[in-house]
Order: C-alpha cells, then structure tokens, then sequence
C-alpha cells in the first residue's frame, strides 16, 4: 500500500514537471499554481489590462518593426516605437528572451537604423519635432544596452548613445535647455526633460556624459520654476504653470537621486494637486501621468498607495475592446504605451524606473 501511494504521489510529480517544462518551452507562461505573487497594488484586473495592452501593441507594429502614431500631430515614428518598446521591456522582454522578444529585436533594429550622419535618430518628415523622439530612443536603447546578450548589438547601440550624447551636447542652448530641433538657438521645459532623462539613461548605462551639460540641465529646471512651485513652459519667460513638465521636471531631480531636493518637493506638490487621478479630461494627461507616475512611485510607498490605485482603476475601466488606449488628438500607440508604462512600475523592471 505504501509503495502504491509512493508511485502515485511520484507519477503526480513527474506529470507537474512535465507540465512545468512545456510551458517554459513553449513560452506560453507558468500555470497559476507556479506564477510569481503579483507586486503591491497590482490585481488580476491590472494583470488583464496590461496582458491585452501588450497583445495590441504587438498586432500593430509595422512590418519594419516601427510603431507609428494616428493622432492629428503626426506619426513620430521614433518617439512612439521607443515608448511601445519601453512598455515592453518592463514585461521582462529583450531582444532575445521574453514572449515579446521578436517585437522587441525588430523595434531595435528599427531605431538602430533611424540615425543621421550628425548622430540625431530621427526619421526624415515623420519626425517633424524630432528632439522627443531622439530623447526617447536615448532613453529605451539605454535601457535595452544592458539587457543585451549580443557583443555586436551591444557595440551598435554604444554607437548609436555615444553619437547621440555628443548631438544632444551640441544642442544644448546657453541657458542650458533644448527646444523640438537640434539647435542651440531656444529652449521649451517638456524637450528639456526628455532629454535629460535619456543622459541619465546612458550614464546608468555606463555611457560617458558631460557633467557640464548635465549641470546647466538641472540649472534649467531651476530658473524655470514659479513661486507656486510649478514649472513655467520656458526659462527666463514669464507664464503660467505647466503641471504635466512641472511632475517631468521631478523625474528629472529624482533620477538625479535629489530626492530631498527642496525644489523637486515643491514640485511634486504642485504636481499632484494640479493632475487629476480620477478623470482624463485634463489637458496631456497622459504626458503628466507618464512623469508623475515614475516621481510617485521613485517617492516612496507613502504616496504610491494613494496615488496608484484610482489611477491604476482608471485606465483599466477606459481600456478599449482591442485592448488600447487612446489619447485624444495624439493616437492610440502613445496612449497604450503610456498606460501600459504606469501600470507596469510596479514590476520595477528598468533600472532608471526602479526604487
């Protein structure tokens, strides 16, 4: 009778090993008994919408391995397969490993072909303020630099960061800011960010970066910001408040690791009483919720806890059949990756995202 129970239970084990090893094989995930506890704050709801947020994203990438926008501002199609490949490298994706990996390496091939002679990734006409989308490239490739297992891919995106560094150095204006082309000659707050969050990118990733033009970056920040703790559209330019660059601005500090910086919490202050969880009707609310976000959740569980949830609930409850989202006059590609990127951060997959 024992030795029955001991085949048994052994037939049992070897049926939930083989089980195990088939779903390892064929990509098609762990079975319940086997997944990972979900992070904090994240539900079986969340895990849904972002599972069906990803699915779209890979249905509708082009053929040349591109994500392009369908909003009335243009395609961006380097800004917008930077963000949709960030979405994917927080579900534990790279070129190589991951159930998304072939839209991962096609997106990298794309971006990796997207650079000029001057060292600016950018797509001819389709990038018609092309300062974002070599920030967010800067920014995804310096991400994926360490995640890749290829000594030639690695040595290719070196390539590509180092060049870009060195446009992005170039373009800097004398106050220290950028503005939608690779000039010297302005400046505006929202490409200022994006541009130095992807320096911070590369120097995680080991990249050499001017500590000058850092330093005049964050000067930047500094001189543009209100005495009601917001920031302005431009330096030395006076104008109302813009939430959505004022809680960029504090990813900017935080990334910087000045989180006890007087300026940046002042910032998020200013930022989380002016941006609404519990409605999109509010002008670039996903733009201030992709920053805000990332400040919230770099700010500690203190204010994550409050903050996430209603909006966590938000976008689940204005996810569409396809399993997008969509933001209004900018497309649905931006506003996928987008809320797919907030509703990630708890996963604390990419290292300039992570506590």
């Amino acid at each position: 009778m024992r030795r029955y129970k001991r085949n048994a239970m052994s037939r049992r084990l070897r049926v939930m090993l083989v089980v195990l090893v088939s779903c390892i094989g064929s990509g098609a995930g762990l079975p319940r008994a086997f997944a990972a506890p979900l992070p904090k704050h994240v539900t079986p709801e969340t895990k849904t919408a972002i599972n069906r947020g990803l699915k779209y994203l890979s249905r509708v990438q082009g053929r040349d391995g591109a994500w392009r926008n369908n909003g009335q501002y243009g395609q961006y199609p380097v800004a917008m397969s930077s963000l949709a490949m960030l979405a994917l490298l927080m579900d534990g994706n790279s070129t190589t490993q991951g159930r998304y990996a072939p839209q991962v390496d096609r997106a990298a091939r794309y971006l990796l072909g997207s650079t000029t002679a001057k060292g600016l990734i950018a797509r001819g006409s389709g990038d018609s303020r092309p300062m974002y989308g070599h920030g967010f490239a800067m920014l995804c490739l310096g991400q994926l630099y360490g995640m890749t297992e290829s000594v030639e891919r690695q040595r290719e995106i070196e390539n590509l960061l180092t060049r870009g560094i060195d446009l992005t150095a170039r373009a800097q204006s004398r106050l220290g800011g950028w503005i939608y082309q690779p000039s010297s000659g302005g400046d505006e707050g929202s490409v200022t960010i994006t541009q130095v969050q992807a320096l911070r990118s590369c120097r995680n990733a080991g990249l050499a970066v001017p500590k000058k033009v850092i330093d005049e970056a964050m000067r930047y920040l500094e001189i543009s910001m209100n005495s009601d703790g917001g920031m302005a559209y431009r330096a030395n330019h006076p104008g109302p408040s813009r939430p959505a660059i004022t809680a960029a601005a504090v990813c900017c500090w935080f990334n910087a690791g000045q989180y006890e910086n007087p300026m940046a919490k002042r910032a998020l202050t200013y930022s989380l009483s002016h941006i609404p969880t519990n409605t999109t009707r509010f002008g670039h609310w996903f733009y201030g919720h992709l920053y805000l976000a990332q400040a919230v959740y770099l700010a500690g569980e203190d204010e994550w806890r409050k903050y996430f949830p209603p909006l966590r609930d938000l976008l689940i409850r204005n996810q569409r059949e396809d399993g997008s989202w969509t933001d209004t006059g900018v497309g649905d590609v931006y506003g996928t990756s987008v809320a797919l990127i907030i509703l990630q951060l708890p996963y604390n997959q990419l290292p300039i995202m992570q506590r």
